[in-house]
């Protein structure tokens, strides 16, 4: 893809082709108006001394972005085995994708490439393993930090989600912590190792990374690997990794579609969201929930346009702190039960499912997120970088949260409830039973 501000003269067999009715018309002032590029005459130049102008701030919205929405909710309408098989394939696609490029990583930086460029670390020592900003020297890395650590805080979501398929898998007992103990493990290693991939194949100092955020260039060409594979001469190698994160984005969309219906089926069953939301399909599928959180993922079609890709970010800026508000209420929530099932009583031995070195870890996790939640938007406070609207979409959720909370407590006059009055027995006895009665069911 060219890049803004190429020049280049155009023959006239060119021009002619670009003014013909086959192709766009020029505009009043004289330039050609095409899809992504405008040619435009340079002042006190000849006709054949053009400058073609690459307008990013438009992509074009394709059928098959709205048939991937209609794809995506069809597998959800089809209830949590159709989901789990399409899950299953989709998550192995994820799993190919990040064990290749970790392997393509260690492979390349030995110098298993075409230009047999033994590179190693060479990128920790120039530029470095830390960038610099908002300033230099060790506070200025300090800062490049804590902006990544930010950034990546949205990775907080997904082990969560696995404890929402509990109310349709079969013998969750079983089932479920086997879940768990597997997703833990994978996003740890593929996360670690994956960052530690990115920091080997191409300096934080790249101009083709950088040009390729602040052309806002669709599909991977931001991906580091992608560029470090044009870097290294590597054909086809690209389009592979293009098509997996391909996958991987669609398999996400599925998951969030997934939980985001069945969050509001459980609003609704509460009486917390209007009761139209409780309707469920025979297969027991909260139909007008999936429905409705599809009506809302047209939102992401603000990203075919610069201008409104910018209120998409502050989409992403508000369930960022939702989304660790939420992970901090859930920990906080585990330390209430904890001490409430001590109260009333009973050994975690009881459990079916117990966690390592708790309430320790909760406690450093609800703290960990109080802190993310804070610097959310810390860098609108240094100095001459002060935006109010980075600022309100940082923040707006550790405001609007308390609201919440109190406001429906003051209206449904609703209390806390004592720690030896808490109902943890509510269903018990259904579970048990459906557990001692289980038959698993055949396969095929």
């Amino acid at each position: 893809m060219a890049t803004t501000g190429f020049e280049a003269r155009s023959s006239e067999k060119e021009l002619q082709h670009e003014r013909s009715p086959a192709s766009k018309t020029f505009s009043a002032k004289g330039s050609e108006v095409d899809e992504a590029v405008r040619y435009t005459a340079t002042d006190g130049a000849d006709s054949d001394s053009l400058k073609p102008v690459y307008d990013f701030t438009h992509r074009t919205l394709k059928s098959r972005h709205i048939q991937l929405i209609g794809i995506g909710g069809m597998i959800n309408i089809f209830a949590v085995k159709w989901y789990g098989e399409a899950e299953f394939w989709l998550s192995l696609g994820k799993v190919i994708l990040i064990i290749g490029l970790i392997s393509y990583t260690f492979v390349t930086m030995l110098g298993g490439n075409p230009i047999h460029d033994r590179y190693g670390f060479r990128f920790w020592k120039d530029p470095g393993a830390f960038g610099e900003a908002y300033g230099t020297g060790p506070l200025g890395r300090f800062v490049g930090f804590l902006v990544c650590l930010v950034q990546a805080s949205y990775t907080i979501s997904g082990p969560d989600y696995v404890s929402m398929a509990a109310g349709e898998a079969e013998n969750p007992r079983v089932v479920m912590p086997r879940a768990y103990k597997k997703v833990f493990g994978r996003l740890t290693a593929f996360f670690v190792l994956g960052s530690l991939a990115v920091g080997l194949n191409v300096p934080y100092t790249s101009p083709e990374l950088a040009a390729a955020f602040e052309q806002d260039e669709p599909g991977a060409a931001a991906s580091p690997y992608v560029i470090s594979m044009i870097r290294l001469r590597i054909d086809v190698l690209p389009d592979i990794v293009n098509a997996l994160i391909f996958t991987a984005c669609f398999s996400a969309g599925n998951s969030y579609v997934y939980c985001a219906s069945r969050a509001l089926l459980g609003l609704a069953l509460e009486g917390r969201a209007p009761r139209i939301f409780t309707r469920c399909l025979k297969n027991g599928v909260p139909i007008y929930c999936v429905l409705f959180v599809l009506l809302i993922s047209l939102i992401s079609f603000l990203q075919v346009s610069s201008g409104t890709a910018t209120v998409l970010r502050w989409f992403v800026s508000i369930i960022t702190a939702s989304q660790l508000i939420n992970f901090a209420v859930i920990t906080f929530t585990y330390t209430r039960f904890k001490k409430a099932w001590e109260a009333q009583g009973h050994s975690r031995d009881e459990l079916p499912y117990k966690g390592w070195y708790q309430p320790f870890l909760a406690w450093y996790a609800f703290c960990g997120c109080i802190v993310m939640i804070l610097m959310n938007g810390f860098t609108v406070f240094i100095r001459g970088n002060w935006q109010i609207t980075n600022f309100f979409f940082c923040y707006t959720m550790v405001g609007v949260f308390p609201i919440l909370y109190f406001g429906w407590k003051i209206l449904k006059g609703t209390k806390i409830i004592k720690l030896t009055e808490v109902d943890l027995r509510k269903d018990v006895a259904e579970i048990e039973e459906y557990t001692q009665n289980y038959i698993p069911s055949p396969p095929g």
